[in-house]
C-alpha cells in the first residue's frame, strides 16, 4: 500500500505539492483570522475543587471563576496621596467596565481595605471575571489590563497576577524552534552529506508544524484547548517530523546508491523506513490518546493535540516527501558537504567495532547499561507532583512581579487563596447563623491558615462562601498539607451534626485534586499504554519476545528520565543551568504526558532497530550476526535521529515557563539515555543473549495474526538484491571510523 502511494505522489508530485501548499496556507490563514482561543479551565468531575465549583456556579456564579489582583505599588508615597489616589479610583472604574469583567475591589473603598498593604504603597484591584479566567484569549486578558493605564499614566507601578497575569505571561517559543531546526540543519547536513538532502527533511516538518497548529488553533474555538498544547504539539511534532522524513530519505539514498532507479527508490523508501515510520508514529498517537483513559478532560484535550501533531507528521511524510524527493532527482546529491561512508566503511567502521564489542560480551553490556539506568531511577522514589510556582517565573514577566509584590506586602498565601464553599440544607438567617460562624472559626483557628474574609450569602440563605488565605505559597507543601487537613478533620468537624456541606475549592485546591488525580491514574495509565503498544509490536514482528523487551527496556529509561527530572527540579540540582534560582515543584500532569510521549517516542528507535535486524534474519542470518547487521545499519540514524531530539526538545529549555522547561529537560534526558544506553547497548545485549527465543511466538497466534511486515523485508527479494542490505560478516577488520 505504501509502495502504490509513494509512486502515486512521484508521479504526481507537483500536484501533491500543490495540494500541501494550498492547505496549509488556507488553514494557517483562517486559523490566524480566527485568534488563539486557549483555555486552561480545570474540569475535575467529582473532586472537591469541582464540587466547590458547582456550588458557587447558580449564586455566585463569578466567584466560582475567582479573582486576579491589578497590583498597583507607589515607589514612594503612598496611594492614598492625592496625586495617586484618583488614579486608582480610575483605574478601578475603568477595569469594572471591560465586558467581560463582572465587578473590582478597589483598595481605596472600605470594602476592599483588606486589598491595601499597612504601609499603604500598595494595593490591588481584585477582578472577578464574568466568565472563566482560561477561556479568555491572550488579547481578552490584556484588554482587561490595559484598562487600568491611568494608575500607570500617574506614575504607579502596575503589575497583573492571578490567571489574567497568568494568561499574558506565557513566553514565544520561537526562539526554541529556530534553534531545534538549526540543530536539526547541521546535523543532517553531516548524516546525509548534502545541503540537498537535509533540506527535505526540514521543509516537510515545517509544512507539517504548520498545519498542525493551524488546526490546533482553529480547534480551539470549539474544544477546550489548554494553552501549553501548541507547545507541546511544537516540540513533539518537529521532532518526530524530522526523524520520520530521516528514516525515508537515508534509505532512499542507500537505494539510489545500490543503482536502483529513482521512482523505484522513493517508492521502496517509501514501502520499507515508511511502513517503520506508520507503525512508529502509530504507537506515539496510541500512547497520546490513550491519555484519555485518566477522564481529565484537560489531559486528554492535551494528548489529542499531540496526537494531531504526530499524525499530521506521519502523512507528511509518506505523501509530502516522497513528492519532494521526485522533484529533487538527482540534485538530491547537490551542495555536497561531505561523503557518507559507504556500505564496506560502515561495516569495518566504529558502530561495527561497537556491535562486535556488544556481541563478543553481552552479559558485560547489559550490566553497563543497567549501572547507568538504575542509579539514575532513584530519586523517582520520591517525586512529589505539585502545580506551577508562579514564584519560579522569569521577573520579566508580570506575573511574577505581581507575585512577588503581593507575597512581600500581604503574605504569599494571598496569591492562592482557597475557596471555601457552602451549601445549606435550611437556609441561613445571615452571615451570624451558628453553623456558618463555627465552620469559619475552625478554619481560621487551623495551623496554617494566615486569615479569613468575611461570609458572604446569597439571598435565599442557602448557599455561602469566604476565602481562606494561607500563610504560604500557593506551590508550597504546606498548602497542599493545609488544604488535606481542612477536608480531612477541620470542616467535617464543623458540619457534624448540622445540615451543611462545605467544600475546599480555588485554582490552588484545584491543582491539588489534579496532582492527586493524576497519581492514582498513573498506574492504569502505564498498563493501557504498554498492552496497546504490546499488541501493535506483536503484529509487527509477529514475535512475544521482543514486544515484552520493549516494554522492560522502555519501563528503565522512563523510569531513569523521572530521576533525573526529580533531581533537577524538585530537588534543585543544577537548576541554575536551566535558568531557575532553586528547586520547583513539578506540575502534575508532566509525568504523565512524558511517559506517553517517550513510550511512543522509544518505540520509534525500536521498530526501527528490530525491522534492520529482522531483514537479515529473513536474509537468513544466524542471530548474532543479525543483531550486529541491524546495528551497525541502524546505529548512524538512530543516533542522528536521537540528536535532533534530544536538541529540539532541550531548546525550550530556554523557555520562561518552569513547565515548558520540564519537558524540555525531562524528554530530551530520555531520548538520550534510551537512544544510546537502550537501543544501542542493552537492547542488542539482550537480544543476543536470547539467541533464537527473540522471535518466539506460539502456533495458534501465528495462524491468527494478519500479516503484516514493517519493512517490506522479503516483498522485494529477488527483484534486486543489491538494494538489501549485506550483511556483517562476524569477523569483520576494523577499518576507516563511520
Amino acid at each position: 500500500m505504501l509502495y502504490r502511494l509513494a509512486r502515486f505522489c512521484v508521479r504526481q508530485r507537483f500536484l501533491v505539492l500543490a495540494v500541501w501548499v494550498v492547505v496549509a496556507f488556507a488553514l494557517v490563514a483562517v486559523s490566524h483570522q480566527l485568534g488563539d482561543n486557549t483555555n486552561d479551565n480545570l474540569s475535575l468531575p467529582g473532586t472537591d475543587s469541582q464540587k466547590a465549583a458547582d456550588t458557587l456556579a447558580k449564586s455566585f456564579p463569578s466567584q466560582a471563576n475567582g479573582t486576579s489582583p491589578i497590583v498597583l505599588h507607589a515607589s514612594s508615597g503612598k496611594l492614598t496621596d492625592s496625586k495617586y489616589s484618583g488614579a486608582v479610583n480610575d483605574a478601578a472604574a475603568d477595569v469594572a467596565k471591560d465586558p467581560n469583567v463582572a465587578s473590582v475591589l478597589n483598595p481605596l473603598t472600605p470594602q476592599g481595605a483588606s486589598a491595601l498593604s499597612q504601609d499603604q504603597s500598595t494595593g490591588y484591584l481584585s477582578v472577578t471575571l464574568k466568565v472563566p479566567p482560561g477561556s479568555l484569549s491572550v488579547g481578552d486578558a490584556q484588554a482587561i489590563i490595559d484598562r487600568a493605564q491611568p494608575a500607570k499614566a500617574a506614575g504607579l507601578q502596575v503589575e497583573t497576577g492571578g490567571q489574567l497575569g497568568q494568561k499574558v505571561s506565557k513566553p514565544s517559543t520561537e526562539s526554541s524552534e529556530l534553534i531545534g531546526i538549526i540543530a536539526a540543519m547541521v546535523i543532517l547536513t553531516l548524516t546525509f552529506g548534502t545541503v540537498v538532502a537535509m533540506v527535505l527533511p526540514i521543509l516537510t516538518a515545517i509544512v507539517a508544524l504548520a498545519t498542525t497548529l493551524a488546526i490546533i488553533r482553529m480547534l480551539g474555538h470549539v474544544a477546550t484547548v489548554p494553552t501549553v498544547a501548541p507547545t507541546l504539539a511544537t516540540m513533539i511534532g518537529l521532532g518526530v517530523g524530522i526523524d520520520y522524513a530521516l528514516f525515508i530519505v537515508t534509505r532512499h539514498l542507500r537505494g539510489l546508491s545500490a543503482g536502483l532507479d529513482l521512482r523505484e527508490s522513493i517508492a521502496r523508501a517509501s514501502a520499507t523506513s515508511g511502513g517503520a515510520v506508520f507503525f512508529a508514529g502509530g504507537t506515539v498517537t496510541i500512547a497520546l490518546v490513550s491519555l484519555a483513559v485518566a477522564g481529565i478532560p484537560l489531559v486528554t484535550t492535551m494528548g489529542l493535540m499531540a496526537g494531531i501533531a504526530v499524525v499530521v507528521a506521519v502523512i507528511a511524510a509518506l505523501t509530502l516527501l516522497p513528492a519532494l524527493l521526485a522533484i529533487a532527482g538527482t540534485h538530491i546529491d547537490s551542495l555536497r558537504v561531505r561523503t557518507p561512508p559507504t556500505d564496506e566503511q560502515a561495516r569495518r567502521g566504529l558502530w561495527a567495532r561497537w556491535a562486535h564489542d556488544v556481541a563478543a560480551r553481552p552479559v558485560i553490556a547489559g550490566l553497563a547499561a543497567l549501572a547507568i539506568l538504575i542509579p539514575l531511577t532513584i530519586p523517582l522514589f520520591s517525586l512529589t507532583l505539585g502545580q506551577q510556582d508562579v514564584a519560579a517565573f522569569s521577573t520579566s514577566t508580570t506575573a511574577r512581579r505581581a507575585y512577588d509584590l503581593i507575597s512581600k506586602y500581604f503574605g504569599p498565601g494571598v496569591n492562592g487563596p482557597l475557596l471555601i464553599a457552602v451549601s445549606l440544607g435550611s437556609p441561613a438567617q445571615g452571615t451570624s447563623d451558628p453553623r456558618l460562624a463555627t465552620l469559619q472559626k475552625d478554619v481560621s483557628s487551623t495551623s496554617g491558615v494566615a486569615s479569613v474574609t468575611p461570609t458572604q450569602i446569597d439571598q435565599a440563605g442557602t448557599t455561602a462562601y469566604f476565602n481562606t488565605i494561607s500563610k504560604n505559597g500557593p506551590a508550597e507543601q504546606a498548602t497542599t498539607d493545609l488544604v488535606h487537613k481542612l477536608r480531612a478533620s477541620v470542616i467535617p468537624g464543623a458540619e457534624k451534626g448540622t445540615n451543611m456541606r462545605a467544600y475546599v475549592g480555588g485554582m490552588t485546591a484545584a491543582y491539588d485534586d489534579l496532582a492527586s488525580k493524576i497519581s492514582s491514574k498513573l498506574p492504569l495509565q502505564i498498563v493501557v499504554v504498554i498492552a496497546l503498544s504490546f499488541v501493535l509490536l506483536i503484529l509487527a514482528f509477529r514475535t512475544l519476545v521482543i514486544p515484552a523487551q520493549a516494554a522492560v527496556m522502555n519501563l528503565l529509561s522512563i523510569g531513569a528520565s523521572y530521576g533525573v527530572l526529580t533531581a533537577i527540579f524538585q530537588y534543585g540540582w543544577l537548576s541554575g543551568l536551566i535558568g531557575l534560582s532553586g528547586p520547583v515543584p513539578i506540575v502534575s500532569y508532566v509525568p504523565l504526558f512524558m511517559f506517553a510521549i517517550l513510550f511512543g517516542l522509544s518505540m520509534d528507535y525500536e521498530v526501527f532497530l528490530v525491522s534492520q535486524i529482522e531483514e537479515h534474519v529473513h536474509a537468513g542470518e544466524d542471530n548474532t550476526s543479525s543483531v550486529v547487521s541491524g546495528l551497525v545499519t541502524s546505529a548512524r540514524v538512530i543516533t542522528a535521529a536521537a540528536l535532533i531530539m534530544v536538541f529540539v526538545f532541550g531548546s525550550f529549555v530556554l523557555n520562561g515557563d518552569p513547565t515548558v522547561k520540564q519537558f524540555g529537560v525531562g524528554l530530551a534526558v530520555a531520548v538520550i539515555l534510551d537512544a544510546t544506553v537502550v537501543r544501542c547497548l542493552l537492547v542488542p545485549a539482550l537480544m543476543i543473549l536470547m539467541g533464537r527465543i527473540n522471535w518466539w511466538i506460539p502456533r495458534w497466534l501465528d495462524r491468527v495474526l494478519p500479516r503484516i511486515n514493517v519493512e517490506g523485508a522479503g516483498y522485494f527479494a529477488g527483484s534486486s538484491p543489491a538494494a538489501e542490505p549485506e550483511p556483517v560478516p562476524a569477523g569483520a577488520v576494523h577499518g576507516p571510523e563511520s
